[in-house]
């Protein structure tokens, strides 16, 4: 036996975790593994180039990809005809009724940013899932209110974790398999044949791939993965995140790697931030304001939100919208300005051509729902739309400033959120808004960069080492009031990555990679 399970098998793991799926998984390590390492290693190279100086543009080698007006995707699978509304949110017990039952079309189940990646939440996840499809799951709250599954539901398309994670509580050869694959493989193992049954089929949302060859790999793990199981060619289909400024100069060839398997393309908004400042951080004129001013509308984000959706529409693929972060409030005047921006916000989407977008929370269904009237807009070809790659990389051309209480705002974001990441919560409300990693990775990758290149503040003075542990001392010194114990551990913990993430004197690429370690074993 080649794997071993280093987690704690709870009631009904043994489902999850059953001979034949975790083989499959080892067949997948076999046949993957060693490119994904490849890629990785590309990865870095290609940020090494980027901090010497060399900055991204479309691919020479590729163009002729780009500029061949005959190749298609396939056409939309069943479940994914309309998707005006897609709701985003971990597969824990009670965000899966409410997901299903919200009225959105499409929820994206997601074990990457939005899940902390426990043993119990990625294996608990899959059983969620597993019960859900079997129409076998509901929840009791605080009050003893029951809920339970309605007659229809939405689609599930589940995000795995990237490419750059490793699952530890499961080893292969005694190396950490790669979470991108348990995240995948359990699903499909599991949930292919119920999803076909119930007249859908297993689908997924791609994050955080970089270039056209990551989108390779994941093409052939799933002709792999179907041919292993006696699934029909095609049969997945998957939706790519376009969240990285590499990747958004390489839209048309990762359509063209997955085109027998791809649902589309998304803007994802926030790690597309992050993304920016993670390649190009080091350099002056990249420096970002504040995180609330760097809206979709500011240039270089309305460049690569336009050029996907005319790219998608080209291909007959689906182009879906950005997250709306806010979550309703007690406060109606606030629920008011903040509807209202989302309101804008979805309108502005459907007018550039998006066929859907994404929301957080089931109270903004219907805003959403009520932007887009038509199932689609695959007809909307945004002809008039040129892109170059000075216009995705003119960040410079952001209005706003950096402010004393937007620094103050991104160390207690991603404090709270690490502390909560460590807890076992990877979606946390804070602020009336759905913070996740990606939002926290944007809030410490800013007080980085404002840091490293001493930001002038509006009102006075810059951004010192001195201001940042200052007030990374204050928001400690207020989240762990009446703490003790594991507790006060935690948030200790939490705030020394924060320290690391923001005050090395090189940008670590993710925080997650760091505060993994305190949720696996070694291995």
């Amino acid at each position: 036996m080649r794997y071993k399970i280093n987690g704690a098998l709870a009631d009904r793991y043994d489902e999850v975790l059953t001979p034949d799926a975790l083989n499959f998984l080892v067949a997948l390590d076999d046949r993957f593994a060693a490119r994904r390492v490849a890629l990785l290693d590309t990865r870095r190279a290609r940020r090494a180039r980027f901090a010497a100086g060399q900055l991204p543009d479309f691919r020479p080698d590729t163009a002729r990809i780009r500029q061949d007006d005959t190749w298609r995707v396939a056409p939309p699978a069943p479940g994914l005809e309309d998707r005006r509304v897609e709701i985003t949110g971990p597969p824990e017990r009670k965000m899966t009724v409410n997901a299903l039952n919200c009225g959105a079309k499409v929820w994206l189940a997601d074990f990457e940013d939005a899940t902390a990646p426990t043993w119990d939440n990625v294996i608990g996840g899959q059983l969620n899932l597993m019960d859900a499809l079997d129409r076998n799951l509901d929840f009791t709250d605080e009050r003893g209110k029951r809920y339970a599954l309605g007659d229809e539901i939405a689609t599930i398309v589940v995000r795995p974790r990237g490419w750059h994670l490793v699952e530890k509580w499961i080893v292969v050869d005694g190396r950490p398999i790669s979470a991108s694959l348990v995240d995948f493989g359990l699903y499909l193992y599991h949930c292919a044949g119920r999803q076909l049954d119930a007249g859908s089929g297993p689908y997924f949302y791609l994050p955080k791939l970089e270039d056209h060859r990551e989108a390779r790999l994941w093409n052939d793990v799933f002709v792999f993965a179907q041919e292993y199981l006696g699934l029909p060619r095609g049969t997945i289909r998957a939706t790519t995140l376009i969240e990285t400024i590499t990747a958004a100069f390489e839209m048309d060839e990762i359509l063209y790697e997955l085109r027998e398997h791809s649902a589309g393309l998304n803007a994802g908004r926030w790690d597309y931030i992050f993304s920016i400042i993670k390649n190009f951080g080091q350099w002056s004129d990249f420096v970002l304001p504040d995180r609330a001013e760097v809206t979709m509308t500011v240039p270089f984000m309305r460049a690569y939100t336009e050029l996907l959706v005319r790219t998608c529409h080209r291909r007959g693929a689906h182009a879906i919208g950005g997250m709306a972060a806010f979550i309703p409030s007690r406060d109606e005047a606030v629920n008011a300005t903040a509807t209202a921006k989302v309101r804008a916000d979805k309108q502005r989407e459907a007018a550039d051509g998006f066929d859907g977008s994404w929301v957080a929370h089931p109270g903004l269904v219907d805003v959403c729902r009520a932007a887009f009237e038509q199932p689609d807009q695959l007809s909307v070809l945004r002809e008039d739309v040129e892109v170059t790659a000075t216009d995705l990389l003119a960040v410079d051309k952001t209005p706003g400033q950096v402010t004393a209480a937007g620094l103050r705002s991104n160390i207690s974001v991603a404090l709270r959120y690490i502390d909560a990441w460590l807890g076992g919560t990877g979606a946390v409300a804070l602020s009336n808004l759905m913070e996740d990693a990606a939002t926290a990775e944007i809030a410490r990758c800013q007080v980085w960069q404002w840091l490293h290149h001493h930001t002038p503040l509006a009102g006075g003075g810059t951004v010192t080492e001195e201001t940042v542990r200052a007030l990374l001392a204050e928001e400690l010194a207020a989240l762990v009031e009446g703490r003790s114990g594991a507790e006060l551990e935690r948030a200790l913990a939490a705030a020394g990555i924060v320290e690391r993430a923001a005050l090395d004197e090189h940008l670590p690429p993710f925080f997650t990679t760091d505060a993994y370690a305190h949720l696996a074993p070694s291995a």
